[in-house]
């Protein structure tokens, strides 16, 4: 067994209290990002996880979720696919709006991002309530593409996200 294989990546996340507001314990992964030993390990486990899963493309919403999707993207030989907010992306788009706990809001994906029956994978950096990550199945299911997984570097377990993202498989490097 290698060492990066017994790396632990926990030791990389900083706890920041209160941000960004009291009662809020964040997830900081920017200790994370600043290892490239660390960084490069996350890489290596989402894609091992899914490497016998023939992904066609890797969709994040923006904007960590890209800090993970695209080089995983490179060691699947997948596209890469960003969703973003409304206004964010030059060409033709297609969106979709989902209710907030507090609102409404909306992802756009470029209409040429992800074909019919292609394959997909899910990332972001961490999974909450889900309720992006499921906004983002949504939309790539009305494209008539599969979403074939959803993988996280982080779950904050006791939000449920899983449960809401189901039956989407879920995969997470680790659990809080």
């Amino acid at each position: 067994m290698s060492n990066a294989t017994q790396l632990d990546l926990t030791k990389f996340i900083r706890d920041i209290p209160d941000f960004p507001k009291p009662g809020i314990l964040f997830k900081d992964i920017t200790p994370l990002l600043a290892s490239p030993e660390a960084f490069r390990e996350v890489i290596r486990r989402m894609a091992d996880q899914f490497r016998d899963h023939e992904i066609d493309a890797i969709v994040a919403a923006e904007a960590r979720g890209f800090i993970f999707a695209a080089p995983l993207a490179l060691e699947l030989n997948a596209s890469f696919v960003p969703v973003r907010k409304p206004g964010k992306l030059p060409f033709e788009t297609h969106a979709f709006h989902y209710e907030l706990e507090y609102g409404t809001d909306t992802l756009e994906m470029h209409i040429d991002g992800v074909s019919d029956g292609q394959r997909v994978l899910v990332v972001d950096d961490l999974l909450a309530t889900g309720g992006t990550v499921e906004a983002c199945c949504q939309l790539l299911e009305n494209t008539g593409a599969e979403v074939v997984g959803c993988a996280f570097l982080i779950c904050l377990d006791f939000l449920k996200g899983e449960e809401r993202i189901a039956p989407h498989e879920a995969f997470s490097l680790i659990h809080y």
